[in-house]
């Protein structure tokens, strides 16, 4: 029986009912993507539609699931909730801690004694307040979610921005911050803007080396990193229903690298095969009952121009293999294209490594077709030029390719299967000679590419691909190398070229595994203790922020300007950082050390306006809180991409920044800011970025008339004793606004909870 099937069948007996008040109160066909939003809603339904990118709305999802990354923080802040059990289904997964270096024994031995005190924390308190708790090695939390909780017509979010690979199954999965996991597993409704609607439409069938990942590939480049904010993607027509599951995941999945709020599928009968074959028959079973639930109206499909905001068509019949990069995962390349603009770029045409699997493609299709093209290498006496890693997205998926002979075949090309963990995607990559910081090149199936982040290595050029063609040109080495149509020498001199790779879409003998990685919580968990060390550098209890003193915020400095593309990873890096994820002051030491200073073009290297001198960001901002000076962030465009990490947020609200003015914002960013008490403003005239001088003050003036839809006023005082006034935009509401006022949203629903 599946997970929380009861819950489940809840949410399929109200949804026709909801379906249909839905399609009176909007008086059209309804998306897929209305049907479950307002199928959600956590309020009473309203009297007139709401307004897409414009109306703040309440939800109330069916479950959460944090990494153990982001979990920690989350719980911690659950444990100030006074609450004593989640109030929805929650699960909590160990994938982020486990750093690959020398194999997935070994390395998951490494993490279980390093990681030891956080493991025994999310253990315990999972156990305590009714959480699932997927243990080390279990899997990576995407793909696990998949495999046991995403139902079609579902609702969830995750404290990860890859929870949106749930759409595969149907879903309206969405990442967030750890606050908003908070309020949903204390019984609050969780808000969001109401999102515009993409849809894109899927003509023809993939066919040879194209895979569902060159879709994304192609959407990301017409998109671009930001195109999607604001937005969720609903995939159709004829090429959506010839996609596996899995390949709708990774479509999915890859959706948060265009800033979308999540993307979805209608249910069809793929997703059907993938419930039965992972022991979910009677999800299947109740999803058919309501299946013309959990697709648009087919009047939508049929004309989607009048139904979408915006509407794009892929031909999978022409579509050719992509490869995304480098350092952004927008930057697209067919295949055919690759050689010229690398030369052109000066981009090093050495493969080095390739590496598969992920939360983005690790699915048994992925392995098995990637498989098929190993197994050629042995056959037709090639040798892998490149290094080859595979990180296994769960146990399920491990047990059951190493039981179909899979891994045997990459083992024969010399390829090293890490642990069932994010490892290399996220930074965790103990990568020899990485500290060199040599010009090099590796290609993998992951799906960010940012500079550092697979080995911190600011100059490896990471591209992004399918994993049948990494596996290809890991073998021939050479970016530019089409296996199309190009052919390989083999250790005999012969000329030979590579077949199409070929696969199974789920495994002909089943899944299978002995241990999933599974622990339930106790049924009573108000007997088990949560113990943290008040000495430990892992772990650290929160004290709450305090609230705002409803006076403007006066004498402010400058803490950085940022330039161009500053993400989360530059916010907060992760990699060697990951192991203080729990501790707030800890990690603040690496508040911002990835953003590039206008002033200097250099990185963590800022100008302390107490002193004229330079130094590091986090030593320059606890030099301001030392004296009580508040502080300001400004930055560019589409400042926060990237990770739904919303220690990005906490660390700048941790350390005395008191506003973050930028010319526009990443979704999951400005949320979180906004949830931990932070001023997050737009430049009303992104020219006025330009006016920003190294060592301006800034005063509020109309602060403390804080309201919804009111722009702020800020005047910059400049070193010469000049000032000019800047106009801030915002797009707090007044459930916002309060928790502005009360110190941040965590300090509202423990008041309103005594």
């Amino acid at each position: 029986m599946a997970f929380d099937i009861e819950m489940i069948k809840k949410v399929y007996a109200e949804l026709p009912g909801k379906v249909e008040k839905t399609r009176q109160l909007l008086d059209k066909p309804l998306t897929l993507t209305e049907k479950i939003l307002y199928a959600h809603l956590a309020d009473e339904q309203p009297a007139a539609p709401y307004e897409r990118g414009n109306s703040y709305v309440n939800f109330n999802p069916d479950r959460v699931a944090m990494q153990d990354a982001t979990a920690q923080m989350a719980l911690l802040q659950f444990m100030q909730a006074g609450k004593a059990k989640a109030a929805v289904p929650s699960t909590v997964h160990a994938d982020h801690l486990i750093q690959a270096k020398v194999g997935a024994d070994k390395d998951l031995a490494t993490a279980e004694i390093t990681n030891k005190e956080v493991y025994d924390f999310l253990s315990s308190v999972s156990n305590k307040y009714g959480i699932g708790f997927w243990k080390p090695g279990a899997g990576i939390i995407h793909q696990v979610v998949l495999e046991n909780y995403a139902f079609p017509g579902g609702m969830m979010i995750g404290t990860d921005s890859h929870t949106v690979n749930a759409g595969g199954l149907g879903m309206v999965a969405i990442g967030v911050g750890g606050a908003d996991a908070v309020d949903v597993m204390a019984g609050m409704p969780w808000e969001l803007k109401f999102p515009k609607l993409i849809g894109v439409k899927l003509t023809g069938k993939l066919n040879g080396w194209t895979a569902p990942k060159d879709i994304i590939l192609k959407v990301a480049g017409l998109l671009t990193v930001k195109g999607g904010t604001g937005c969720i993607v609903e995939y159709f027509g004829e090429g959506a229903e010839s996609l596996s599951c899995t390949g709708k995941g990774t479509i999915c999945n890859m959706g948060a690298e265009i800033g979308a709020t999540t993307s979805t599928f209608g249910y069809d009968a793929s997703m059907a095969r993938y419930l039965e074959a992972t022991g979910r028959a009677d999800v299947a079973a109740a999803a058919n009952e309501v299946k013309e639930h959990l697709t648009a109206d087919s009047e939508v499909y049929a004309n989607p121009e009048q139904y979408f905001d915006q509407l794009i068509e892929i031909d999978l019949n022409t579509l050719e293999p992509h490869l995304n990069g480098p350092f952004t995962p927008d930057k697209a390349t067919p295949i055919s294209q690759m050689r010229e603009e690398a030369e052109k770029n000066g981009w090093p045409l050495k493969v080095e490594v390739g590496l598969i699997g992920s939360c983005t493609n690790s699915s048994y299709e992925d392995i098995s077709r990637a498989a098929s093209i190993a197994k050629q290498a042995a056959e037709k006496n090639l040798k892998a030029a490149g290094e080859f890693k595979i990180t296994p997205g769960s146990e399920q998926v491990r047990y059951t390719i190493e039981r179909d002979g899979l891994i045997d075949t990459f083992n024969q090309m010399g390829g090293e299967v890490y642990a069932n963990a994010c490892g290399p995607c996220i930074g965790m990559w103990a990568r020899t000679g990485a500290e060199k910081q040599e010009k090099n090149t590796i290609v993998h199936s992951f799906n960010r590419n940012f500079a550092k982040r697979a080995d911190g290595n600011p100059n490896t050029f990471a591209f992004v691909g399918s994993p049948e063609l990494v596996t290809a040109l890991a073998i021939a080495g050479d970016l530019g190398f089409n296996p199309i149509t190009d052919t390989l020498k083999n250790a005999n001199g012969e000329e030979v070229k590579l077949d199409e790779p070929t696969g199974h879409e789920l495994p002909p003998k089943g899944f299978d595994v002995e241990d999933a990685g599974y622990q339930a919580p106790a049924a009573d968990g108000s007997d088990v203790e949560v113990v943290v060390d008040p000495e430990s550098e892992r772990l650290q209890l929160l004290t709450p922020f305090t609230p705002w003193d409803g006076k403007n915020i006066t004498g402010a400095r400058l803490l950085i300007k940022a330039k161009g593309k500053c993400t989360t990873d530059h916010i907060s890096m992760a990699g060697p950082w990951l192991k203080f994820r729990g501790h707030l002051d800890n990690i603040s030491n690496n508040m911002l050390i990835g953003a590039v200073n206008f002033f200097n073009e250099e990185t963590n290297m800022v100008k302390n306006q107490l002193t004229g001198e330079y130094g590091e960001v986090p030593a320059t901002q606890r030099a301001y809180k030392a004296e009580g000076i508040p502080t300001i962030v400004v930055g560019d465009h589409n400042y926060g991409e990237g990770s739904s990490r919303e220690h990005a947020a906490m660390e700048p609200r941790h350390m005395g920044v008191r506003a973050v003015l930028v010319k526009s914002f990443a979704r999951i960013h400005e949320t979180n800011l906004k949830k931990q008490g932070m001023l997050g403003l737009t430049f009303a005239n992104e020219a006025d970025y330009d006016k920003i001088m190294e060592d301006d003050t800034f005063n509020f003036l109309d602060l403390d008339a804080f309201a919804p839809g009111k722009p702020l006023q800020l005047e910059v005082v400049h070193a010469d004793g000049s000032k000019e006034v800047i106009v801030a935009n915002h797009s707090y509401n007044k459930q916002q606004i309060a928790w502005f006022k009360a110190g941040s949203a965590l300090n509202l629903i423990k008041e309103q909870n005594k």
